[in-house]
């Protein structure tokens, strides 16, 4: 308890910090208290919720909105909707099957039997002891308050609810092909966020999330033979055992049919778990930080791969500590369950089988959400590509790290989905809201691969140096504090002194493309003339090499006059030649090197490989 208390206490402080320098700067407040009873014969469950909600805002809330997951998983709702209608539907959530040799995609929802459907139930719905008015809206719950809340004042839900977990189709779930029997995220009635923007109470249509940050105390009885992990450090490991037992303690379980495990979890958006009979759990610690949970199925097949795991994802750990910051809970949980790979607070679930390189990668890549979605918690609807773009490009970073050989750049794959992407005339602006993109692998590419790309490149525009510089700033001024696209672009800028607002609007806010090249060689009786062309709208500067016929290597920058900055030179072995800027309204540029035509063996933009210009094929000229 105590160290939960100093983490509140730095929490605040780090808050009341940035409030102080930012004083329109805001956000709500939530403490969660609940007590559930799990029946495992049926999949139901029910239990209370007592919810201490603060409005730090300056409005005075009339109305409030619980987000009731479940009941995405039932026939006709809005995600049953989706799946069959958008083109390319998540092949975890259809049946396919074979008509006049045609395959047909057949929602898994659609088919749902009542004891297979998920649903949320909210009854006795009381603020401050009155009762208020709740009105279920498909996954949305709307409740017209018994009283206003004024700014900066407190007030208490009070709710009892029930619910039944769905068959395993997406995310939360039970009996999942692996053989998991509980996967519980979002599973509760959960408030939806409140900020400078409003309220975001989507509908769940299997994308992403964003929450409130607060206090749970969360009561679970369940059958005494399952073994739990999640979200939360465990209150009475003692009575629990299962391996959460302090060292040493003899286990003093109590003779009934039930366990009741207590969690607590300070200053988290979320609170998941899973539950298994056949769970093995083991323990490892990152020297310094966290202690880690591995919990996975007793299963002969996969052991060997979970035991090989667990040191990894420490050196994985380690990695992002010192790359981005450190990792601000003492305990994360690496789990089987769900039905793929998603991250939630202080854990993650994901299938447990495959080979191992697939087994890492998924961790690696879930773990890294910690600090872009349970730290720094931009609204990933809005925003899908900073936390999912800048968790891969942390995960690349980190199993470049661990790899036998490591590469120049590991970011390659994502920058070629990203340029088969804009070749393709299917995309979608970075800024589409993550519901509304017209195709499921549109989405993932904008997303992951070229939210990615925009890390990658940023080190291109402002220097490897500067950009690892802005990585640990960000972490560090943003932390607990919901970012949004600006925040990024700004504290690049305040690190390099470049201007990137362009940057930031080309690349997010439009379907602008790179794509230089080069137009012209001339030879100018013993110097020569090199002409390139901006062919693409969005402008970029210039690293550009030149490799004579002796072997020797020349660089040359162009800077981009938008940008009002000049890049280090990272590579000082190499000579490299400033010239004058290049302004965006120009779409040539010419430059004159002392040097005969016909010692000139090849002359490429970008031989790195880090701007995403997508037709690279006019980036080079070699001597024939």
């Amino acid at each position: 308890m105590k160290k939960e208390i100093i983490f509140a206490l730095l929490w605040l402080t780090a808050i009341n910090t940035y409030a102080q320098k930012n004083p329109g700067y805001w956000q709500q407040h939530v403490n969660y208290k609940m007590d559930v009873f799990m029946d495992v014969s049926n999949y139901n469950y029910k239990g209370s919720q007592k919810l201490v909600y603060t409005n730090n805002s300056p409005d005075t809330l009339k109305r409030v909105f619980f987000h009731l997951y479940p009941n995405a998983f039932q026939p006709g709702s809005e995600m049953d909707a989706r799946i069959q209608n958008i083109k390319d539907p998540d092949g975890r959530m259809v049946i396919k099957t074979k008509v006049d040799g045609n395959e047909i995609k057949t929602s898994r929802i659609k088919n749902l039997k009542p004891d297979e459907i998920g649903f949320l139930n909210v009854t006795d719905f009381k603020q401050d002891g009155k009762a208020a008015s709740a009105k279920t809206v498909g996954t949305i719950l709307e409740v017209t308050l018994a009283k206003p809340i004024l700014p900066h004042k407190k007030t208490t839900f009070t709710l009892n609810f029930n619910g039944q977990v769905p068959v395993q189709i997406r995310r939360s779930g039970r009996n999942n092909a692996e053989g998991v029997e509980l996967s519980m995220s979002q599973w509760y009635p959960k408030i939806a966020e409140f900020d400078f923007e409003g309220w975001h109470a989507d509908p769940y249509i299997a994308r992403e999330f964003h929450g409130v940050w607060g206090d749970f105390d969360v009561k679970i009885t369940i059958d005494k033979n399952y073994i739990l992990g999640g979200t939360g450090y465990l209150q009475n490991p003692n009575e629990i055992g299962y391996g959460y037992e302090d060292k040493g303690k003899k286990i003093k379980r109590p003779n009934t049919p039930t366990l009741t495990w207590h969690f607590k979890a300070p200053m988290v958006h979320d609170f998941t778990w899973a539950a298994d009979k056949d769970y093995i759990h083991d323990i490892a610690q990152v020297p310094n930080g966290a202690t880690i949970h591995f919990l996975y199925k007793n299963n002969p097949k996969i052991i060997e791969n979970w035991k090989k795991l667990q040191p990894e994802t420490v050196k994985v750990m380690q990695f992002y500590n010192d790359f981005v910051g450190k990792y601000p809970y003492k305990q994360y949980a690496v789990i089987q369950g769900g039905d793929g790979g998603m991250e939630y607070a202080m854990c993650t679930l994901i299938l447990g089988e495959g080979k191992f390189d697939g087994l890492l990668g998924v961790t690696t890549h879930e773990l890294g959400h910690s600090w872009f979605q349970h730290v720094l918690a931009s609204n990933e609807s809005k925003h899908g590509w900073m936390d999912e773009g800048f968790t891969s490009f942390i995960e690349d970073s980190a199993l470049n790290m661990l790899a036998a050989k490591p590469v120049d750049n590991p970011f390659l794959p994502s920058y070629n989905s990203y340029i088969n992407m804009a070749n393709s005339g299917k995309e979608q602006p970075q800024s589409t809201h993550s519901d509304r993109f017209d195709e499921n692998r549109v989405y993932s590419i904008t997303s992951y691969s070229k939210g990615e790309v925009f890390l990658a490149q940023l080190g291109y525009l402002i220097g490897k140096s500067n950009l690892e510089k802005t990585l640990k700033k960000y972490f560090a001024d943003f932390k607990f504090k919901h970012p949004t696209p600006n925040d990024i672009k700004r504290t690049a800028e305040r690190v390099s002194g470049a201007n990137l607002d362009w940057y930031l609007t080309d690349w997010t806010a439009t379907t602008n493309t790179i794509d230089y090249g080069i137009k012209e060689v001339r030879d100018l009786n013993g110097s020569t003339s090199i002409s390139l062309e901006r062919i693409g709208r969005m402008p970029m500067p210039i690293d550009l090499t030149v490799t004579y016929i002796d072997g020797r290597t020349e660089n040359f920058y162009i800077p981009l006059r938008l940008m009002s900055f000049t890049k280090e030179n990272e590579t000082p072995l190499v000579k490299r030649t400033t010239l004058p800027d290049w302004a965006w309204a120009y779409p040539t540029f010419e430059f004159e090197i002392p040097a005969a035509k016909n010692t000139i063996k090849k002359i490429e933009i970008d031989p790195t490989g880090f701007m995403a210009d997508i037709k690279r094929e006019n980036n080079i000229y070699e001597l024939k």
